[in-house]
């Protein structure tokens, strides 16, 4: 096992992408209509969404901890150019074309009027700004999914000037389990933003809800669905990779049962908000996915597997390190994929029409192959050579575990 592999990050990054594609799948089942034997699929509707909160915590836990390794070594922090390379080489390329592509697609074959605010809405998403309004929320029409790569993004972004802080306060502050607790500070205050921005934006009340389209759905969501609430669930990440840099020293069977018990907690939680019937499970201050408790049984899970025995082994297994390694194009790419299945080839798979169940499963199944083709394609033609050509770019190679397997 390299030693940059982190144990139990590729299975929640795998996990994470089939969850929101099983979601989105799960919503083309018949609201009326019993599925008889397919219908153990229905509860991906609600469950699946949680899909989105397991990619920011991995997300914040991945790009933490050279900061972490840098910080407890008494070292200057690591570069935020070589940083800003990585990030860009490794969401832009394949983003921007997934965008491209689907925006296209929207006017040619989908029918929607090319007109400044779908425009504007392009560009927002382009430049990776289209998390700051519920008009830009969604950058584009038939892949409602791109919605979350602006505020992954803004993350990006205000982590690092958090550790600024953090390294700033060192001096003083010290290293060790010290840090970790000035870092729940860093989580209140993007909390604290969050509910200004919550109290204090004002969203156009006028056609608000999902019958309206991908606005109104945008206005329903917001001002809950912000850059600081989800913010909060990625630094509730980078606090796992502070102690899972503290544990890293250890591997034995004691944290094969904390990781254990984590994903106990964590299906625990989506059980618990599935009984709610709330579809976008508020949590607390209207944090959506449950937050805290799911997002902390995430970052549990990813502190405590690289330490595990063997769970971390078991679940990292070639096929979750294969859809971990092609998760970022799974999950810009299967609705587009959905959505031209329905318009040349099924009908029935449309919000709520499917009543057939085994129609519904070889639909299902045809979408899901087409989608990992051409995830397939997409690291392998694009977003893997991009990666690789940005890293001749870096003054220096750095030795982490930010461009392992899971995280790439």
């Amino acid at each position: 096992m390299p030693a940059s592999r982190l144990d139990g990050a590729d299975f929640l990054r795998a996990a994470a992408c089939l969850t929101v594609l099983f979601h989105h799948l799960a919503q083309r089942m018949s609201w009326r209509d019993d599925l008889t034997w397919m219908e153990w699929f229905r509860p991906f509707a609600q469950m699946g969404t949680f899909g989105v909160a397991m990619f920011f915590v991995l997300s914040g836990f991945l790009l933490a901890r050279p900061f972490w390794q840098a910080l407890d070594k008494g070292e200057a922090m690591p570069s935020l150019r070589t940083y800003a390379i990585r990030r860009a080489a490794r969401i832009l390329p394949g983003f921007w074309l997934a965008l491209a592509v689907t925006f296209v697609l929207s006017i040619t074959v989908f029918g929607f009027r090319l007109d400044s605010q779908l425009v504007l809405r392009f560009l927002a998403g382009f430049f990776t700004v289209a998390d700051w309004h519920w008009v830009t929320l969604f950058p584009v029409e038939v892949n409602g999914p791109l919605w979350s790569i602006s505020f992954e993004v803004t993350s990006y972004v205000l982590l690092p000037l958090c550790f600024v802080l953090l390294f700033w306060m060192a001096g003083w502050l010290g290293q060790g389990w010290q840090s970790r607790l000035a870092w729940i500070g860093v989580i209140a205050l993007a909390l604290f933003a969050h509910w200004l921005f919550a109290r204090y934006y004002r969203v156009d009340m006028r056609e608000r809800g999902w019958d309206y389209g991908l606005i109104g759905g945008a206005k329903y969501w917001m001002p809950r669905y912000n850059p600081f609430a989800f913010f909060a669930m990625f630094a509730v990440g980078a606090l796992a990779a502070g102690i899972q840099v503290r544990w890293a020293r250890h591997r034995n069977f004691v944290f094969d049962v904390l990781a254990l018990a984590a994903l106990a907690w964590g299906m625990e939680r989506i059980m618990f908000q599935m009984g709610m019937r709330n579809g976008d499970s508020w949590g607390w201050l209207g944090v959506p996915y449950g937050f805290p408790w799911f997002v902390l049984a995430c970052g549990l899970f990813l502190a405590a597997a690289p330490s595990s025995a063997m769970l971390g082994r078991l679940l990292d297994n070639p096929a979750a390190r294969y859809v971990a390694r092609i998760s970022f194009g799974i999950y810009v790419w299967h609705y587009p994929v959905l959505e031209l299945v329905r318009i040349f080839w099924d009908p029935q798979i449309d919000h709520g029409a499917a009543t057939e169940p085994m129609r519904f499963l070889i639909t299902s199944t045809l979408i899901t192959l087409i989608t990992i083709v051409v995830a397939h394609l997409s690291y392998y033609m694009l977003e893997e050579p991009v990666i690789r050509w940005a890293r001749g770019k870096e003054r220096r190679p750095l030795k982490d575990a930010t461009f392992s397997p899971a995280a790439s």
